[in-house]
């Protein structure tokens, strides 16, 4: 099949005339040739496209590139072994060089001869400028001198003039143009003898096309080395006088020109190039976008000229500069510029309006504003993730709009002020209307971008007892260099428009943003600049509005803020330095951009710049006075009193969190539990109202009641403070849990009257997030203060790699005798080791054993330090862990070496080695490693028993390592050895409050790390005695309880991120999230349980009321947006994904709240965790650039692809030898069919679809079989017939363990299915192909390492599950009554079954539906009986869930994590899980088809049969639209992400035949998503052959 959407090679035609090679013929003269010549003028304009066939020769310099690359090469390749071989062929190079030269050169002097003689008419002369031509394109710079250019070039203009004879002075032009491309300084002769002015008038003449075509390309030679030559001889008028009678391609040589001349513009003198503009201004019009890039640098570069001349500014308005201008920034316009060119005319638009009361004017009338909001609502924090990009002076996109800004917002400045600044001012006082609607727009999006960049360091304010909590002591990186900045731009602006804005204006002004709670964020903030911008703004708005924000700013916390800027104990943390934190460093090509960013921030937006560095405007106590001055006029003294100094709203939220308080302290014997859970309803309901209630709560109101640390108390009764090993009495513990959390849900999900967004679980979590984003301060760190250098990494395997290292020093640790010192002083250490492999090195090399006279056997230790470089030491290896990379040629696995070939020259990834079934050493390459080292990726199963998963904190890892030899000290702390060194010396920075270091000093700093022998601990793992513990309380009775409130344990003992004090404010605001999660993840679980208690109690009287209906919320509503966008931005980082230094807290929220990032964000480091960052990439490339490629991931530079042969009546058969052939490998898998010539993205689509329907067929004894499901309908294609149909998902079916067959299946066939079924759907996620299998919820969570309970049973067997609930509910009331001692028949009654006794239902003990099951032997248990009932019950779900499907869960995942590790999927949901696996169901509506389908060939939009085949497509029924999608694509589901995400697009074009229209098939290229569709007479006759065609079309891929 074609491969269609790759990118066409560019043919000649399309490249610039200059880079077009011309043959030899065309220097030869024919008649051909001379009749071109003669074309005149008139006869252009007929074939006005037409590309010259005159051109520079690109070949010769191309050439000379070529052959310095070679000698280049063979300098390098001298280093060889076999140099010798290769000295012999340089030389007979060189010596062919060298004859060439000389041949050039003679010949060049009998040419220069025969141009002195004027005979024959000028022939002579015609044949020698041919021979000049070739003889120039083919040779190099070493065959002229300096003499020789000098000599051609006077004869060379001098026949350029000769107008009598065009072919001459074509072909002399043309010898020019060559000789400036093979000897670039021949331009100087060539200027010093007036060649310039003569091009011009020849220009000017423009008699001839083709001579004028030439004529532009030896100008555009010249102005490269003569630009001001060239402008003082008129070049850029006589270029730009006819420039639209030529190509496309000959006009951006000419602009090119005009670049090259507009780039070196003298800064004084005339200005010839005035004239131009008028010109320059029409050709911005211009639909190519190269030239308009050209235009528009050339009026950028004369924008800067006439900068300092108001009136030559005023000139450039004159011309409707300003109005193109405007037209190309509109982000809708159909004229799109580069991103440097962009910011260009956006500095443009500065100096115009900073210069022109014309420019300034103009822009407020063509509603600039509106084009800016649009700018700024692109920004995100990638902007200050590298140095500014520096484009002919201008800084990046969103510093040039700030500096727009503040020049379209004009404030006098005293004696300073010009009459420029006065007139713009009174524009503005004149035109009110204008002014508002300027600051309509911008003022939400200045508050927007600034909200985004503050990493506010909070900031929970205590004025109450003279205290602040801060979460961080310093700024975050993020929030370095660039992006300082772009904070103070935007207060810049915000300030000048409340300044220049009325009282009336304002009010309405700042009704758009809640600018007081803005405002509360920026006085967080450690630099003097941004607090005094935000005090200024603060004081305005008081000093015009103070009767309306008074009230506000004290309930949004700026009062506060103000009041703690005077604390004299935290003034001195205000006077920070301007950067505080770690600075980035620039290269050398960005110095100018360093010494712009190192300026002072007073004079950030000033348009002109100064050549010293001014001193800043502020001194220590300006700051602290102004607060002084605002807290004296504008607030009352009364509100530094304490209870006075609140709102309403938070003195009641206070008292419900001191009731709350109350509660958790309340000695248990006072109250009822009824009568405690009674109270805890109360006060929650009233904290619900409080929030939910007409007067908004602010942010600040939120965090400083203390609400969320008392919710978290009283839910989790204390644990969630404590550490894992201190939870005693875990049973008494979770009982407590179960009922406040069923309270909880109670409350907050019961409301069915009201939409899902006012719910009162929908508020509290809003709430929440706002207060995350206030409180967090994560820090995103930046790469680009790695500079990609060489280096080399002593420590620890001794090898290059291509960023900096730390210089550490080891000493022995005080005391320690065991050990001996290490011998060197200063070693260089790779950053990204972690203390394992550090340990690994040092460890030969200090070891000293003893012996019995105390001497150290020097025997011994030189053995250990001879051991390979590579393998630091025996132990190291022996736990499976190297720093570095191994070179292993092991053949198990030669795809995965193929494919980490290329990443391993800058990546240090962790290799493991691992030993085979068949006993080879096979490379495992772990690329999870983003920092935590000591997790190790394991292929083999992992059999985890229930208790051994509610033990482990995060269900990933259960490893036993070995104990570690050293103990590695930094600066006085142990090292964390799950981290890198650089993790560890970043986060030391981090926690630091007084040093001030940059990038610089990072690298040069000198580190000291003091090593000891570590002491042997004999204790067993805390966690194992908790385990234990937990296990010796549970009596049997009540083991079905514990495992339904198992996800407690799970929540409270497992740690959010080493990076937060439990003590912090975001560690309670994240911890209830994840209570929150929890709750509304187990709404049916905790609302069920609350039903079945109310039914023991009395409460619920009929078993139909167990009946709950769950209101949960979705699931979206608990992202944090600012959380994602870090993690986007830190993943966006390439060479921090290929080092693993990503920040710890990525890794550590993801795992224990992963709710917290959306799904395509964690589906983008879950690709990262499991296959690396080259597979991530290509991913993401593959997704972005899906016209590009003809699969889902790209061909070239990709992973390694393997086709396999299939054939279709033996799909598992082909199934099973292709996973136990390439499971392990990494390679891209496709299919091939037996006997068939389709291959590729389709085929491969079908076989996982066609593997999918196989699993799902009756017989296999995998699945719960309901025969109802057993289907066979017409409606679908044949291979989907005869496959299990279950509405609520497959699960797996039940075996007993004492039964090896059944029914002719074997149980030992059943688990090979499973193991397969395992590597298929790993493999599907790991490739990006999409499965067509429907598991069930259930089993999602079993894939997840989830624990079911019988709460799971309904998600895929409604009616055992229903039931078995309601037998719960009586057991429960039976226990209840019996708890109470009553006896009674009249409750007796209340004990049946709908009216009937238990023992009349005679049940057996068998597992219902597997009547072949016995649950039990025992004698008590024959018939189930109301006393037996509870062991009944816990006896199905025990194997329904656990025994009876528990082995062959174990298959599944044991196939699974033979291509990939199950747990990296413990991040998902199961809903997300299934959209990973299987893809969109959801169809689409005709908007969105428009939108995501590609017309084209004959068919648009808006075509006839185009709107039939959308219409036909909306009317399809379910089963017809998965039929057409797998006709088309090979899936019958789109992957995730829908329609958008299909890769390549979904391509119709017209089917051209010779026979009638409606007698055709519509046919497809699954490949490349491509449907040929007949142009058919009607509707009708389309959907009946094209129902036809989907539904006979399948199983076979032939020719089309």
């Amino acid at each position: 099949m074609g491969n269609r959407g790759q990118k066409r090679t560019e043919t000649a035609d399309e490249l610039p005339a200059d880079k077009r090679a011309c043959s030899s013929l065309e220097f030869r003269p024919s008649s051909s040739n001379s009749s071109s010549i003669q074309t005149h003028l008139n006869s252009s304009n007929s074939t006005p496209d037409a590309d010259m066939d005159t051109s520079s020769s690109a070949s010769a310099s191309s050439r000379s590139d070529g052959e310095h690359e070679k000698e280049e090469d063979s300098a390098y390749g001298s280093c060889d072994s076999d140099d010798a071989e290769q000295q012999p062929r340089h030389r007979i190079l060189r010596d062919y060089q060298r004859r060439r030269s000389s041949s050039d050169h003679g010949k060049l002097n009998n040419i220069l001869s025969n141009l002195n003689e004027e005979g024959d008419g000028g022939s002579d002369q015609l044949a020698a400028l041919t021979e000049l031509c070739e003889v120039l394109s083919f040779c190099n710079e070493d065959s002229l001198s300096s003499l020789m250019a000098d000599s051609l070039s006077p004869i060379l203009v001098k026949l350029a003039k000769k107008e009598s004879n065009a072919n001459i002075m074509l072909l002399a032009i043309r010898g020019i143009t060559y000789l400036c491309d093979v000897f670039p300084r021949s331009s100087d002769f060539l200027v010093s003898h007036d060649a310039v002015p003569a091009l011009c008038q020849r220009l000017l003449a423009i008699e001839y096309v083709d001579l004028a075509e030439q004529c532009l390309q030896a100008l555009e030679k010249i102005s490269r080395d003569q630009p001001l030559a060239c402008l003082q001889a008129g070049a850029i008028m006589a270029v730009l006088n006819f420039v639209e009678f030529f190509s496309i391609s000959v006009q951006r040589v000419a602009l090119s020109t005009v670049v090259n001349i507009c780039k070196k513009l003298p800064s004084e003198g005339p200005a010839p190039f005035v004239e131009a503009i008028p010109k320059l201004c029409d050709l911005l019009q211009h639909e190519d976008q190269q030239l308009v890039e050209s235009v528009a640098t050339c009026l950028i570069k004369i924008s800067e000229r006439m900068c300092q001349s108001s009136e030559m500014l005023e000139e450039l308005c004159k011309h409707e500069l300003i109005n193109q201008v405007t037209h190309i920034m509109n982000l809708n316009s159909r004229t799109t510029v580069s991103q440097p060119i962009y910011n260009g005319l956006i500095g443009l638009l500065v100096k115009l309006s900073s210069g022109s009361f014309v420019a300034f004017r103009t822009l407020y009338e063509l509603n600039i504003s509106s084009t800016l909001k649009d700018v700024l609502s692109t920004y995100d924090l990638s902007h200050g993730m590298s140095s500014p990009h520096l484009v002919d002076g201008n800084c990046n996109q969103v510093h040039e709009v700030l500096k727009l800004l503040n020049e379209l917002l004009p404030t006098s400045a005293g004696d300073e002020s010009n009459q420029v600044v006065l007139d713009k001012e009174l524009f503005l006082a004149d035109h009110p209307d204008l002014l508002q609607k300027f600051g309509m727009d911008i003022l939400p999006m200045l508050i927007q971008v600034s909200s985004l960049i503050f990493t506010v360091e909070i900031a929970v304010f205590c004025p109450f007892n003279s205290f602040i909590l801060h979460a961080s002591p310093i700024a975050q990186v993020v929030n370095s260099g660039a992006n300082i900045y772009v904070c103070y731009g935007c207060l810049s602006v915000i300030s000048k428009l409340v300044f220049l804005s009325k009282s009336d204006m304002l009010v309405e002004l700042l009704k758009t943003a809640n600018i007081p709670s803005f405002l509360a964020g920026v006085f967080t903030r450690k630099d003097q600049h941004l607090l005094m911008l935000a005090l200024q703004i603060a004081e305005m708005i008081l000093q015009k509005l103070s009767d309306v924000f008074l009230s506000s700013f004290i309930k949004e916390g700026v009062f506060f803020a103000i009041d703690a800027l005077l604390m004299p104990e935290k003034c001195s943390q205000v006077m920070l330095p301007v950067f505080s934190g770690i600075q980035p460093s620039f290269g050398s090509s960005q110095k100018s951009s360093a010494s712009e960013v190192q300026q002072c921030l007073c004079y950030a937006f000033d348009t002109v710049a100064s050549s010293s560095v001014p001193p800043c405007k502020l001194d220590n106590d300006t700051v602290c006075n102004l607060a002084k001055h605002i807290k004296t006029n504008y607030f009352a003294p009364e509100l530094f009193d304490s209870e006075k100094g609140m709102t309403v709203i938070l003195q009641n939220l206070k008292t419900f969190s001191a009731a709350l308080c109350n509660l958790i302290n309340m000695p248990v014997g006072d109250d009822t539990p009824v009568q405690h859970e009674e109270k805890f309803y109360s006060i929650l309901h009233q904290i619900i109202l409080k929030l939910n209630g007409r007067e908004p709560v602010s942010t600040f109101e939120f965090i400083e009641s203390g609400i969320v640390k008392s919710l978290m108390h009283y839910l989790s009764n204390g644990l969630y403070l404590r550490d894992n090993e201190e939870f005693n009495g875990i049973y008494d513990h979770l009982l407590v849990l179960g009922k406040r959390f069923e309270v909880f849900a109670k409350l907050f999900l019961s409301y069915s009257d009201i939409p899902i967004e006012d719910s009162p679980l929908s508020v509290l979590i809003q709430k929440l997030q706002s207060a995350l984003s206030s409180l967090e301060n994560f820090p995103v760190i930046p790469s680009h203060g790695f500079r990609q250098k060489n280096s080399f990494a002593t420590v620890p395997n001794g090898r290059c790699v291509m960023y900096p290292c730390f210089r550490v020093r080891f000493v022995r640790g005080e005391g320690e005798t065991y050990l001996s010192d290490y011998p060197e002083d200063v070693l260089t250490v790779d950053p990204f080791s972690s203390s394992d492999a550090i340990e690994g090195y040092l460890w030969p090399k200090i070891f000293t054993k003893r012996t019995e006279n105390g001497e150290s056997d020097a025997e011994a230790l030189e053995q250990m330090e001879s051991l390979p470089i590579l393998l630091p030491s025996n132990a190291n290896s022996s736990q499976g862990e190297s720093s570095g990379f191994v070179d292993s040629k092991s053949t198990d696995l030669p795809e995965m070496q193929e494919d980490e070939a290329n990443l391993s020259q800058f990546a240090s990834e962790q290799v493991r080695f691992r030993e085979s079934k068949s006993g080879e050493t096979t490379m495992s390459l772990d690329e999870t490693n983003m920092g935590s080292a000591g997790q190790e990726r394991q292929f083999p199963t992992e059999s985890t028993t229930k208790l051994k998963s509610q033990c482990s904190a995060s269900g990933d890892n259960d490893l036993e390592d070995s104990s570690p030899r050293l103990l590695l000290y930094l600066e006085g702390r142990q090292l964390d050895r799950t981290l890198t060194l650089y993790q560890v010396i970043l986060q030391q920075l981090l926690n630091s409050e007084n040093e001030f270091i940059t990038w610089a000093k990072l690298w040069s700093r000198v580190y000291t790390v003091t090593y000891k022998k570590a002491v042997e601990s004999k204790q067993d793992d805390p966690q194992k005695h908790t385990c234990l513990q937990r296990k010796s309380s549970i009596s049997d009775k009540i083991i079905a309880y514990v495992q339904n409130m198992a996800f407690f344990s799970g929540m409270f003992a497992c740690k959010l991120a080493s990076v937060l004090d439990k003590s912090s404010p975001t560690y309670d605001i994240l911890f209830l999230l994840k209570c929150l999660e929890s709750i509304n993840k187990c709404s049916f679980h905790l609302m069920s349980c609350e039903r079945i208690r109310a039914f023991a109690e009395g409460g619920i009287d009929n078993l139909d009321n167990l009946k709950v209906m769950v209101h949960s919320v979705p699931q979206n509503e608990f992202v944090s947006s600012r959380l994602t966008e870090k993690l986007e931005q830190q993943m966006r980082d390439t060479f921090t994904l290929s080092t693993g230094g990503m920040p710890l807290w990525c890794n550590e929220l993801i795992a224990s709240c992963p709710f917290l990032f959306s799904f395509e964000a964690r589906s983008r480091y879950f690709r990262l965790a499991a296959f690396g960052p080259r597979r991530l990439q290509l991913h993401a490339t593959s997704r972005s650039n899906s016209a590009a490629s003809n699969d889902r991931q790209p061909t070239a530079g990709g992973l390694p692809r393997k086709k396999f042969l299939v054939w279709r009546d033996r799909i598992l058969d082909s199934a099973t030898r292709m996973m136990d052939l390439h499971a392990r490998h990494k390679g891209l898998l496709e299919v091939e069919y037996n006997e068939e010539v389709g291959t590729g993205l389709g085929p491969t689509l079908e076989f996982y679809t066609l593997v999918s329907h196989e699993f799902q067929k009756s017989g296999l004894g995998m699945w719960r079989e309901d025969h109802s499901s057993f289907i066979t309908s017409k409606t679908l294609p044949v291979s989907d017939s005869g496959i299990l149909r279950n509405p609520f998902g497959l699960f797996p079916c039940p075996w007993s363990p004492t039964s090896d067959s059944y029914n002719g299946i074997q149980f030992s066939e059943v688990l090979k299915f499973f193991v397969l079924l395992g590597q298929i759907v790993a493999k599907a996620i790991q490739d990006g192909r999409v499965l067509d299998v429907p598991f069930s919820k259930a089993f999602y969570k079993l894939i997840l390492g989830q624990d079911l309970s019988l709460y799971d049973i309904q998600s895929f067997d409604p009616e055992l599950g229903r039931t078995l609930l309601e037998f719960q509910a009586i057991v429960n009331r039976k226990m209840h009554l019996e708890s109470i001692c009553v006896e009674n028949s009249t409750l007796k009654l209340d004990l049946c079954f709908r009216n009937t006794r238990i023992e009349d239902l005679y049940l057996d003990f068998t597992l219902p539906g597997y009547p072949d099951y016995v649950l039990s032997s025992e004698c008590n248990h024959k018939m189930v009986n109301l006393s037996n009932l509870e062991d009944y019950i816990e006896l199905v779900v025990d194997a329904t869930m656990h025994t009876g499907i528990a082995r062959q869960v174990e298959a599944f995942k044991s196939g699974f994590n033979q291509v990939f590790a199950i747990k990296h999927l413990h991040i998902f949901t199961e809903e997300e899980l299934e959209r990973l696996l299987c893809g969109e169901c959801d169809f689409w509506a005709f908007n969105e088809l428009l939108e995501h389908i590609k017309f084209d060939h004959g068919y648009t939009a808006s075509s006839p049969p185009i709107i039939n085949l959308l219409e036909i497509i909306q009317e399809f029924e379910y089963a017809q639209r998965r039929a057409f999608l797998q006709f088309v694509t090979g899936a019958p589901r789109l992957p995730p992400g829908g329609l958008a995400s299909l890769n390549p697009k979904l391509t119709i074009v017209r089917k051209h035949s010779s026979n009638c229209a409606d007698t055709e098939l519509p046919s497809v290229m699954t490949c490349a998503n491509y449907l040929k569709l007949p142009p058919y007479s009607s509707k009708e006759r389309m959907k009946e052959k094209l129902l036809y065609a989907i539904t006979e079309g399948q199983g076979s891929f032939h020719l089309s």
